[in-house]
């Protein structure tokens, strides 16, 4: 059981490094504020969701072998997490918003030409 644990929590980590990078390079290759706002926010919630659900899966691994501290440790995880989901939309939608009505106009791709 706990191989199996170790595993998956491992599995989940390098998953949510995978979004954190391919989530980093998209805030530095998007054309504007708008499109870095989505890559931001699919950081948040893929990467960092998956970090800690690995984090958390290698909490529960301390609990099965008997360390009663890890509990409080598992519901900070679990707190981080629901904080991230609350607030990671709400400040992404509150930033957008801003930079619509400071004038900021969406990316749009050049026109093709109808030769």
């Amino acid at each position: 059981m706990e191989i199996v644990l170790d595993g998956l929590s491992w599995l989940c980590i390098v998953g949510g490094l995978f979004f954190m990078l391919v989530g980093t390079l998209g805030l530095l290759r998007m054309p504007d504020v708008y499109t870095r706002l989505h890559a931001a926010g699919m950081t948040d919630t893929m990467g960092a969701g998956l970090l800690l659900l690995g984090m958390g899966l290698q909490t529960i691994i301390g609990i099965v072998d008997g360390d009663g501290q890890y509990w409080f440790v598992l519901f900070r995880l679990v707190f981080v997490y629901a904080f991230l989901l609350f607030t990671s939309p709400i400040a992404t939608h509150a930033v957008a918003r801003a930079a619509l009505h400071g004038g900021l106009e969406p990316y749009r791709a050049p026109a093709e030409s109808a030769d």
